[in-house]
């Protein structure tokens, strides 16, 4: 892409939405990540007892369900974004692409 056609592109007030929009979107997802997994990482630091503690009669323990809950976050949070960015994203990209023949 030539610095012209960048330069005309960064400076459409649709561009600055979207990139407004989708760092705030990111960084929310983000944040929501990064306290799921450090309060998963703080636990197991500083409460192993409970962490280690077994669900009813059986032998898994709270942990175990506890990191499962992680991942699973974090493929959700995959899910959501990628919803997200196919849903309001993707087309203003395209129609911005479209205008500007990039």
């Amino acid at each position: 892409m030539d610095e012209a056609l960048a330069a005309r592109v960064a400076a459409d007030p649709r561009y600055r939405e979207l990139v407004r929009r989708r760092g705030r979107f990111t960084w929310a997802l983000t944040a929501v990540m990064l306290v799921a997994y450090l309060g998963f990482i703080l636990l197991i630091a500083f409460d192993k007892a409970f962490m280690a503690r077994p669900i009813g009669t059986g032998v898994t323990s709270i942990g175990i369900v506890a990191g499962f809950v992680v991942i699973v976050l974090a493929i959700v949070l995959t899910g959501i974004y990628v919803r997200r960015a196919a849903r309001d994203f993707d087309p203003l990209v395209e129609a911005l692409r479209r205008e500007r023949g990039a």
